[in-house]
């Protein structure tokens, strides 16, 4: 798949899952909603019930960056499979411009952002491979 593809079904993509690593070196695998600029994805702890807002994901980051975003279509018609991966560098972002920039993107993208926007953090994955398949 060349960069294009790749880049234009990251972007058009409505759920994607990111894993990252935990402190005992075990992968954490979760669905997410999020939003891309340039070579970074952002996506948002958004208002969605949960038990806290310090969540896996973040403490996760906080203490490695390592992390990988998938996202993919399936069909009945074999044919039409594809899936793409990026793997990164993620950062937690707690305020500030580029915080304020994610929130703008994930708004634009879900209407639901926009009624209830997320109080954060949000996580910054900056891309440094794409994989993709067909």
């Amino acid at each position: 798949m060349d960069d294009m593809t790749m880049r234009s079904r990251l972007m058009t993509a409505r759920v994607a899952h990111m894993a990252t690593v935990s402190g005992a070196n075990r992968p954490h695998v979760v669905p997410c909603c999020f939003a891309v600029r340039g070579d970074t994805v952002y996506s948002a702890v958004d208002g969605k019930p949960k038990s806290t807002r310090a969540l896996q994901r973040v403490t996760n980051l906080r203490a490695n960056p390592s992390a990988t975003l998938l996202v993919d279509h399936y069909d009945e018609d074999w044919t039409l499979l594809w899936w793409v991966r990026i793997d990164a560098n993620g950062r937690v972002l707690d305020g500030g411009a580029e915080f304020e920039n994610a929130l703008t993107l994930l708004g634009a993208k879900y209407e639901q952002y926009q009624r209830d926007a997320p109080a954060g953090p949000v996580v910054a994955l900056d891309i440094h491979t794409w994989r993709g398949w067909p």
